[in-house]
C-alpha cells in the first residue's frame, strides 16, 4: 500500500512538472509568435533631457580659443536666439560679452561671476534672421584680449507674431525684455524696448514663465497629462533651454506656481481622481529636491461649490483657479477663483479660510463672514480676475477682467461697454473692510477690455505692469468669450502696459492673446553648468480595469472603419500615450497583453462644458467625425515587452504593435 501511495503520488509530481513546462512552452511559443505577428515595435520619442544629454556630448572645449572659438547657435535646439561659446584660457579669468543691438537699451552685456580657465558663454538676446555683432573680452596681467564675432541667425517661424505698435519711454527703461507666454498662436517669447523679438522657445511651453531666486526659469513641460491644456509638470531651465530638473505632478500643472522662501513649488494642479470629477480646484506643494509632494489642499473642503456663480460656472470647472500667491507675513495662500468671482485667502498651517474679496450676492449665510465693507470712494468689485498677489506694502494687486459686473443677469454689463483694470486694494482685517487704492484700464474702454487671462505685475512701489492679453473682437465688435469659444470673424490683440507714477512708459500691442508677461533681464548672475537634468516626481497612477488570461482570438485585424479614427499610439520615457479621434461617449480600451495576460485600460470619451478655455494651444478638435482625445497608461509596474489591442465599444482590434518597457 505505501508503495502504491508512493507511485501515485511521483505521478501526480510528473504530471504537474509536465503541466508547468507545457505551460512555459506555450507561453514562449506565444511569445515568440507574438513577437513576429506584431510588426512594429514602438519607437520611444526622446525627451528633451534625452536630446539635451546627447547634445552636451558634442560641446567640444578642447583646444579652441577666444581667437578660434566653437560657436554652437541653438545650443539645446529649443532656444535659437541663443548660442554657446566655447574656449579655454591659459590662466583663469572672467569673461564679458556683450550683444550688440539697435542702441544702447537694446544692447546688452554680462560677466561671468567666477574666474576659470574653461569658458562656456552664454550669448542670449539675438536678434532673429540677422548677421548679430558680439563681442567677447577678458583682461589679464598682459593686458585687454577682445574679439567680435559675427552670429547668424535663422528667420522667425512663419507663424511668429510681431509687434504691431510700440511705444517707449526710454529715459525710464532699462534692458530688460518683457516675456510673454502664449494663449493662442504664438511661442513663450521675449520683446525688448524696442518691440522686438530677442528670444523665444521652439517648444509648447505655456503658462506662466518667471525667474527662480537661483537665476533659472520655469515654465511647462511641453507634453499633455489631460485635455485641453493640463501638462505634466514643470520645467526648470535656463535661457538656452538647457533643463536642470524636470517635475513630474500626479494632477498635471496649469495656470500657476508660485516659489515659496524654502525653494518649493505652490503649483496649480488637480486631483483627476476626486469623486466628484472636477478640475482646478487643487493646490500642491512640491519639495524641490524630490519632486514629492509634501502638502495639498482642496478647494472642495473650504469652499460651497454652489456658492457665488458667475455666468461662467459649471459643475465641473466650479473655482477655476489661475493664481498662486504665497505670503510669508501671514503665512498664508491667495488663490483667484474666476468662476466665483472670488479672490479667496487661506491659512497655509491649517488650510482654513481667511477672507473672501468679491461681492457676495449669492454666497451663503455662513461665508458672509469672510466678506469685507467698502469703505471710501469710487469703489469697484472685480470679476473673472486673474493674477492676485499680496504686495509688499501688503496691498491685494489684482487684474480685474471685469466681465458682466454683476452675478445678476438683470444687470450684465455688455462687452462693448465693459473694460479691464489693474486693481489694487487695502484691507483690514481687523474690521473687515476693503478700500480700492490704485486703478488702471477703466479709463481705456472696452478697447481694453479682455474677458480672459491677463496679468497684473508689481516692479516697484509706484510701477506696475497691467496685460490686457485676451482682446477678442468677432465681427467687429467686442466679445465676452474666450478666443478659443468664439464663432465668426474674430480678431485677436494683447496690449501691454508699464506704468511709473500713473503715466504710460511703455506699451507693446500684439496681434494675439498673450496669457501673461513678466519683465526680466535676460542675463542673471549665475554661470552656466554642463550635466544631466534630473527627472522628479511621477505620473498618477493609471488604473487597470480588469486583468484577464487570453480573451483576444476575436481580435479583427485594422480595417477602414479603425482608420476613421485615426489612431496614434506613442511611447514616451514613462507613460504610453493613445491619440485619436472618436466621438463622444465611445467607449475605448487599451489592452497590453504579454504572457497569456490582458491587463485592460478603459478610457471613455467625454466632452466637458467648458466656459473658460484660457488657452487653445492644445484645444480639443471636434467635427463630424468626433472629438480628438489624448490617454495614457501609466508604464510604472510593468516591464517588458506588451502587444497593443485596441477596443473600440466592444470591437477589438490587434493594432499590430509593440510596446517595450
Amino acid at each position: 500500500m505505501t508503495r502504491r501511495k508512493g507511485r501515485k503520488q511521483r505521478r501526480k509530481i510528473i504530471t504537474a512538472i509536465l503541466i508547468v513546462l507545457l505551460a512555459i512552452a506555450l507561453i514562449l511559443y506565444l511569445n515568440i509568435n507574438n513577437k513576429y505577428t506584431n510588426k512594429k515595435i514602438l519607437k520611444e520619442e526622446k525627451t528633451l533631457i534625452a536630446k539635451q544629454t546627447k547634445l552636451e556630448e558634442g560641446f567640444k572645449l578642447k583646444g579652441y580659443t577666444l581667437e578660434t572659438p566653437n560657436i554652437i547657435l541653438n545650443p539645446y535646439d529649443n532656444s535659437p536666439l541663443t548660442a554657446l561659446v566655447l574656449f579655454e584660457t591659459n590662466k583663469e579669468v572672467q569673461v564679458k560679452v556683450t550683444v550688440h543691438g539697435k542702441d544702447k537699451l537694446s544692447t546688452i552685456s554680462h560677466t561671468e561671476t567666477n574666474k576659470t580657465k574653461e569658458h562656456y558663454i552664454e550669448v542670449l538676446g539675438l536678434y532673429p534672421d540677422k548677421l548679430n555683432k558680439v563681442t567677447i573680452e577678458y583682461q589679464d596681467d598682459e593686458g585687454i584680449h577682445k574679439k567680435d564675432l559675427e552670429i547668424k541667425t535663422e528667420k522667425l517661424p512663419d507663424d511668429f507674431v510681431i509687434a504691431t505698435s510700440v511705444k517707449a519711454d526710454k529715459t525710464k527703461l532699462d534692458e530688460s525684455f518683457y516675456f510673454f507666454s502664449p494663449a493662442s498662436r504664438g511661442y513663450t517669447s521675449a520683446y525688448d524696448v524696442n518691440g522686438d523679438v530677442r528670444w523665444y522657445l521652439s517648444n509648447n511651453a505655456v503658462w506662466r514663465i518667471k525667474r527662480l531666486a537661483n537665476g533659472h526659469l520655469m515654465t511647462s513641460t511641453e507634453r499633455l497629462i489631460n485635455f485641453p491644456y493640463y501638462m505634466t509638470g514643470l520645467y526648470e531651465m535656463d535661457m538656452l533651454g538647457k533643463i536642470y530638473n524636470e517635475y513630474t505632478i500626479p494632477g498635471g500643472y496649469h495656470h500657476d506656481y508660485y516659489e515659496m522662501e524654502n525653494g518649493n513649488i505652490l503649483v496649480a494642479s488637480d486631483d483627476f481622481n476626486n469623486e466628484d470629477g472636477t478640475v482646478e480646484d487643487y493646490i500642491v506643494e512640491i519639495d524641490r529636491k524630490t519632486g514629492n509632494i509634501v502638502k495639498s489642499f482642496d478647494l472642495k473642503d473650504i469652499l460651497n461649490m454652489e456658492d457665488g456663480q458667475s455666468e461662467n460656472w459649471t459643475a465641473y470647472d466650479w473655482f477655476h483657479n489661475n493664481s498662486v500667491w504665497y505670503d510669508k507675513k501671514t503665512n498664508s495662500i491667495t488663490l483667484s477663483g474666476r468662476h466665483q468671482d472670488a479672490v479667496i485667502n487661506i491659512d497655509y498651517k491649517s488650510g482654513k479660510l481667511n477672507w473672501i474679496i468679491g461681492d457676495s450676492a449669492n454666497w451663503s449665510k455662513e461665508y458672509q463672514k469672510y466678506f469685507f465693507k467698502p469703505v471710501g470712494n469710487n469703489f469697484e468689485w472685480q470679476w473673472s480676475q486673474h493674477a492676485a498677489m499680496v504686495t509688499p506694502e501688503g496691498y491685494i494687486f489684482i487684474l480685474d477682467n471685469g466681465n458682466n459686473k454683476s452675478k445678476d443677469k438683470k444687470k450684465y454689463v455688455a462687452a462693448e461697454n465693459s473694460y479691464t483694470r489693474g486693481v489694487m486694494y487695502k484691507i483690514n482685517i481687523n474690521n473687515m473692510t476693503i478700500e480700492q487704492v490704485w486703478e488702471y484700464g477703466k479709463e481705456r474702454g472696452s478697447s481694453f477690455y479682455s474677458p480672459y487671462i491677463s496679468d497684473v505685475d508689481y516692479l516697484s512701489e509706484n510701477h506696475y505692469i497691467v496685460h490686457s492679453g485676451g482682446i477678442v473682437s468677432v465681427d467687429g465688435k467686442p466679445s465676452n468669450q474666450p478666443a478659443g469659444l468664439t464663432i465668426g470673424n474674430t480678431k485677436l490683440k494683447s496690449d501691454t502696459v508699464e506704468l511709473m507714477n500713473n503715466k504710460i512708459i511703455y506699451e507693446l500691442v500684439l496681434p494675439t492673446n498673450y496669457y501673461r508677461v513678466e519683465k526680466m533681464k535676460i542675463y542673471q548672475d549665475n554661470d552656466f553648468s554642463l550635466g544631466k537634468a534630473k527627472r522628479l516626481g511621477e505620473l498618477n497612477k493609471t488604473e487597470i480595469t480588469k486583468t484577464k488570461l487570453l480573451g483576444l482570438n476575436k481580435a479583427k485585424k485594422i480595417d477602414e472603419e479603425y482608420k476613421k479614427h485615426n489612431v496614434k499610439f506613442t511611447k514616451e520615457e514613462d507613460r504610453l500615450v493613445l491619440t485619436g479621434r472618436f466621438q463622444v461617449k465611445t467607449n475605448v480600451k487599451v489592452i497590453l497583453y504579454k504572457n497569456l495576460i490582458s491587463k485592460v485600460y478603459d478610457f471613455r470619451v467625454n466632452r466637458r462644458p467648458y466656459t473658460a478655455l484660457c488657452i487653445d494651444v492644445f484645444s480639443e478638435d471636434e467635427n463630424e467625425n468626433g472629438l480628438v482625445i489624448s490617454r495614457y497608461v501609466n508604464s510604472k509596474g510593468l516591464k517588458g515587452k506588451y502587444s497593443i489591442y485596441l477596443d473600440i465599444n466592444g470591437k477589438l482590434y490587434n493594432t499590430k504593435e509593440l510596446v517595450e518597457f
